[in-house]
């Protein structure tokens, strides 16, 4: 069975950092792409940033050049670097692989970005 735990999260002001984590137990790691999704209330959850097993990154415009995906196979840990953070970056993080196992949701870490 597969379990995710996300952590990291916080209150930062616009301009701030933070940098999340998130530990798989199970196979999960051996899927081909593991991603960053967030959520904001009333809103559909959004891919944020995939990364592929071979080392590859993709991110969705709004964090090009701000957030860094990373996979540490060995420590079955994704990471996700949040940098210049936004007021619009407020949301609920999750990780997941992608597409997601729809049954594998973890609780998710707020992040909070406000002066």
């Amino acid at each position: 069975q597969v379990q995710l735990v996300e952590s990291g999260g916080g209150l930062v002001q616009p301009g701030g950092s933070l940098r999340l984590s998130c530990a798989a137990s199970g196979s999960i790691f051996s899927m081909l792409v593991l991603a960053w999704y967030r959520q904001v209330p009333g809103k559909q959850r959004e891919l944020v940033a995939a990364a592929r097993i071979g080392g590859s990154t993709s991110y969705v415009d709004s964090v090009k050049g701000r957030f860094t995906i990373s996979r540490d196979n060995a420590k079955n840990t994704l990471y996700l670097q949040m940098n210049s953070l936004k007021v619009d970056d407020t949301a609920v993080y999750y990780c997941n692989s992608h597409p997601p196992i729809q049954t594998t949701w973890g609780q998710g870490t707020r992040v909070t970005v406000s002066s």
